[in-house]
Order: C-alpha cells, then sequence, then structure tokens
C-alpha cells in the first residue's frame, strides 16, 4: 500500500534545544536541507533559565529563551526549516532511508535523523512548581546556583545527582540543605563521604525522611519558602494516604531562598526504541564517542545522537551545542558518502512512498 508523505530531506534532526539547532546552523551551511522538530518542550531546558551567564560571547549573560530563539534565527537564516511536532516513530526502510512519523500522523522521510530530543528533568508535581520554575526553582545547579548567592538553599533528592548539586552549591549558599525522603542516601560512597565532610563543617544539613510537598513565591519575588512534610519512618507524602500513619506525619514552613530537583532526567528516546539503536537501562542513546571521526554515529547507520539524549553528565548548554556541531559534521560525512555512491533516496512522487504494510 501506499501512504501520503509530506516531503522527503536529506536531514531530519528531532530537537530545538542547544544540540539540535546547533546542528541545523552546521547542517544548512552543509546545504544538507535540514529540516528540524521542536518536540514537545521548544527550546529543551534552557526555556526554563531566565539568566545564562556561562554560554561563551556573553560576558552580560543572556536569557535562556533569548539565546534559543537567536540559534534559531541563525539556522533558519542558513536555510533550515523548523516545524511544531513531537517524533513519534522512527523507522528504517528498506532503501536504507528513514520514515520519520509525528504524533498528529504527518510522515516524513530523511537520508539521516539527529537525535537531538534532550532529556527532561524530572519534577514532583507539587503546587507552585510551575509558576516558580526558573524563578528560584532550577533542575541545574550549575546553571543556576551562582544566582542565589548568599542564600538558604535547599536540594531534594537523594542519588549521586543531589550529592553533587548539593557539594556544587556550597560555593554560594548560606547553608545548603538536602530534603531525602528515606533515612540512607543512594548515591555513591565516594559522594556521601564528600557531603558528610560539609556536614561536619557546618556547610550542609540533611533533612531525613522529608519531603517537599509545595513550593510557596512569586515570580517577582523568588522562592520565599516550602512546606515539607517529615515521617519517622520515611516516605512521609505516602504516610498522609492512611489515617493511622498520618498522625504522626509533620507539616511545617522552611524558610528557602532557592529549591533545586535533583531527582534524574528522563531522556526523550521513545520515538527511536524500534530502530535499532543502543539504549542504556535510563534510556540514554549509545553513541560511538572515541577519538576521530563519526564520534556521535549510533549502532544504526543514518542516525547520529547530540545533547543530552546521549549526555547524563554534563547536561550544560555549551557541550549540547558541541556535539550537536559534530553530530552535523558525522550526517554530512555520511550523506555525502551516500551521494558519492548515488545512494540518496529519491522517491519517484515527493508525496507518495511506498510502504511494507
Amino acid at each position: 500500500m501506499t501512504e501520503d508523505v509530506v516531503e522527503h530531506r536529506r536531514l531530519i534532526i528531532a530537537g530545538t534545544g542547544a544540540a539540535g539547532l546547533t546542528a541545523g546552523i552546521y547542517a544548512a551551511r552543509s546545504s544538507n536541507d535540514p529540516l528540524i522538530i521542536e518536540g514537545d518542550e521548544p527550546g529543551g531546558q534552557l526555556t526554563l533559565t531566565t539568566d545564562v551567564e556561562n554560554f561563551p560571547g556573553f560576558p552580560e549573560g543572556i536569557s535562556g529563551p533569548e539565546l534559543i530563539n537567536d540559534m534559531k534565527a541563525q539556522a533558519q537564516k542558513f536555510g533550515a526549516d523548523t516545524r511544531n511536532g513531537i517524533v513519534e516513530d522512527v523507522e528504517k526502510q528498506d532503501g536504507g532511508h528513514f520514515r520519520v512519523e509525528l504524533q498528529d500522523g504527518d510522515v516524513y522521510t530523511a537520508d539521516a535523523v539527529i537525535a537531538a530530543s534532550g532529556a527532561s528533568a524530572r519534577t514532583l508535581g507539587v503546587p507552585g512548581e510551575e509558576e516558580l520554575m526558573g524563578y528560584g526553582l532550577s533542575t541545574c545547579a550549575t546553571c543556576d546556583g551562582a544566582f542565589f548567592r548568599g542564600e538558604d538553599m535547599l536540594v531534594v533528592g537523594g542519588g549521586d545527582a543531589a550529592m553533587e548539586e548539593a557539594n556544587f552549591l556550597t560555593k554560594f549558599a548560606d547553608t545548603v540543605y538536602i530534603a531525602h525522603r528515606r533515612d540512607e542516601f543512594r548515591a555513591e560512597d565516594v559522594w556521601i563521604d564528600r557531603i558528610m565532610e560539609k556536614v561536619e563543617d557546618g556547610e550542609v544539613e540533611i533533612l531525613w525522611n522529608t519531603e517537599l510537598t509545595e513550593l510557596h513565591g512569586t515570580p517577582e519575588t523568588g522562592v520565599d519558602h516550602v512546606t515539607l512534610v517529615e515521617h519517622p519512618d520515611g516516605h512521609p507524602t505516602e504516610k498522609l494516604t492512611d489515617p493511622e500513619t498520618a498522625k504522626q506525619v509533620e507539616e511545617y514552613p522552611f524558610e528557602v531562598g532557592a529549591v533545586f530537583f535533583a531527582i534524574g532526567h528522563t531522556p526523550n528516546t521513545e520515538y527511536l526504541a524500534g530502530t535499532g539503536v543502543e539504549l542504556d537501562e535510563d534510556g540514554y542513546l549509545g553513541t560511538r564517542d572515541g577519538h576521530g571521526a563519526n564520534q556521535t554515529a549510533t549502532a544504526v547507520e543514518g542516525i547520529f545522537g547530540a545533547g543530552d539524549v546521549v549526555d547524563y553528565h554534563y547536561q550544560q548548554a555549551v557541550t549540547a551545542a558541541g556535539m550537536g556541531c559534530k553530530a552535523a559534521i558525522d550526517a554530512d560525512e555520511y550523506l555525502s558518502e551516500l551521494e558519492r555512491a548515488g545512494a540518496l533516496h529519491e522517491p519517484a512522487d515527493a508525496h507518495v512512498v511506498e510502504s511494507d504494510d
């Protein structure tokens, strides 16, 4: 049978964060006709950051949305196209090209795909979270910690990420508090030891068996305080559902000037699950890495990865942009090889392509 195809492109890029847009700039300048699909969080996590002070070239800083808009304009200037949409599925076809389906049902084909769809920071879904994200609430200490110098800060979490964030924030905070819902951390021993040294020095205090249930403040004034709940057996919010255990839950206000969620990220890779790429147990995309060319290549020829969809450690705008550059260069070399071999996909009708269904 046949199906309608909106368009064929040499290259489709999934994601409009720093990685995707940088890939778009390089790909467009290389005449690879990129189409950039914006995703469900256009601009990625940078759009949640009010001020970016650590991206090179902006000594006075720049807002996250402004930086993304400038990158997007630069990609479009060189010929990249962008469109709203979320990539639902990617399939490699018999001819070697890719079928890319969006959630709204639109289908494209492409000779190569760059996955730059990022990772979404996990949040708690508590009252005040949506209003205060970027205004005293953050998911990135290295991005935003310096803005709250001299404040008391609260880190929520108990794994390696929480320990690392808390350790970093001691550079700026009066006191760093760590709220963890159990009575022991699940981080590696080296991180726990480091944090306990900070506790002994009075730089960190740990709130065991404690969870955050609400943030208070305004975008104009930032976070004013939070509501915490505590239960001696841990997991206090779960205890609130039982009338008997709820009696032992203590709820109280807690004054802090900034809150950092450090409860992990979820890479946006669901649409790649059927392609044969390698995903780790957390869903992060595996790439070749190493030295020399093709570092962003995946286990599937023609699919490349860049940014937070690959990088679970650094997760910075500048490192994501660098990987986007690499992915575009790797994709260009791949497409050039296809062109030399006469293997670029050339559908007979730009709007109809044969399907095996």
